[in-house]
């Protein structure tokens, strides 16, 4: 039997979205081995649920944030003696401990992101990561933090970056429009360099606001320069009082957040694709850009360097270096004979490492690994 934990699955969001894309890989893997599967979510509404990601469907119970009952029924799947535990999520993995605790022969594996290994945990959960059997790290860099960060051996961790959706590489190779004029006119007016992040207070280390203030030095060299930004949260109304302070008001449009079809539509129109961010666990809108053949800026930091090869892809500049920032986009913009040909490398570097299926072939090489007898 395979148990797997999940935090959530229904929501919005980049962990939410890696969590289907390992319950659909884990459901596929465990039906092809004839191995019975339950998949638990603590904060999904307490229901039965189905999801899918593709052609692929799976199911799983949904908890309603109900702590107690969700380490309850954990702990009785234990008592089955599952052969694999998966934690989709570092927060679970004291409970994924526990469970081995009950059902010795098990083996347990922890999946980790980004920010939330940075830095020193709680005992308990450095504790149960150094007791799993394998550590997941969506990128080298948070490798890297989980071996020096909390002492994990070398030998527990693998690498398994993230794929495309499939339905946004469907997206990709398909013609995508604008339901909405305005938005379609915003790309008329320019050349066009996109972002997508969420505005929040913790989230600043995006770079967003870099990006805005890039675009009056931006506009000298680039006269009919805009930036579109997509994504919301409660930190767009200073970014919007900045982009008017700056003179660049006209020249900055806040899209909030977007239809899937409309910010498809939105990648294909862009020029340019930037989010010069502190730190990135891994990067998925910069693959999202460049499936659509566009070359991409990001902060020469974290997960980041995994997914854009400098000079080749896109360009990574040093978050708060806005001369780099700038000249960077300033070339892009200005040259469209290197804007083009760094796009049809970007694309291909997608193609080639960053699909729904090499994701696939990474995890299941995993839990092959985790399943071989000791």
């Amino acid at each position: 039997m395979i148990v797997a934990l999940f935090p959530e699955l229904l929501a919005v969001g980049g962990v939410q979205r890696a969590g289907r894309h390992t319950a659909a890989v884990l459901d596929e893997y465990a039906k092809g081995r004839r191995r019975r599967h339950q998949f638990m979510s603590l904060n999904d509404p307490a229901a039965a649920h189905r999801g899918n990601v593709g052609e692929l469907e799976f199911a799983f119970e949904g908890f309603g944030r109900a702590k107690a009952r969700f380490v309850t029924a954990a702990l009785r799947q234990a008592l089955s003696r599952p052969r694999l535990i998966l934690a989709a999520h570092p927060n679970l993995a004291p409970l994924a401990s526990a469970m081995k605790a009950i059902a010795r022969d098990s083996r347990t594996v922890v999946f980790t992101y980004g920010k939330e290994v940075w830095k020193p945990l709680t005992l308990a959960r450095t504790w149960a990561l150094r007791r799993a059997d394998l550590v997941l790290a969506i990128s080298s860099d948070t490798a890297r933090h989980l071996r020096a960060v909390h002492g994990l051996r070398e030998d527990r961790v693998r690498c398994v970056p993230q794929g495309l959706d499939p339905e946004f590489s469907c997206a990709a190779a398909a013609s995508c429009s604008f339901h909405d004029a305005k938005d379609l006119a915003a790309f008329s007016r320019g050349r066009v360099v996109l972002t997508v992040g969420r505005q929040s207070i913790v989230d600043r280390d995006k770079g967003i606001d870099l990006l805005i203030q890039a675009m009056p030095r931006l506009a000298c060299s680039v006269p009919d320069a805009v930036l579109i930004v997509v994504g919301d949260g409660a930190d767009r109304e200073r970014l919007q009082r900045m982009a008017r302070a700056l003179g660049v008001g006209e020249r900055v449009h806040f899209w909030g957040n977007v239809r899937p079809e409309g910010l498809a539509a939105a990648y294909r129109r862009c020029d340019v694709f930037a989010l010069p961010s502190k730190q990135e666990g891994f990067g998925l809108v910069f693959i999202e850009a460049m499936a659509f053949g566009k070359p991409v800026v990001g902060g020469a930091h974290g997960g980041t360097l995994d997914v854009i090869a400098d000079g080749i892809t896109g360009y990574l500049v040093p978050h708060g270096d806005l001369n780099h920032l700038t000249q960077a986009l300033e070339r892009l913009l200005k040259e469209a004979r290197l804007r083009d040909e760094i796009g049809r490398r970007a694309q291909e570097r997608v193609r080639s490492m960053y699909l729904f299926e090499h994701f696939r072939a990474r995890l299941t090489a995993v839990l092959d690994e985790a399943l071989e007898p000791r």
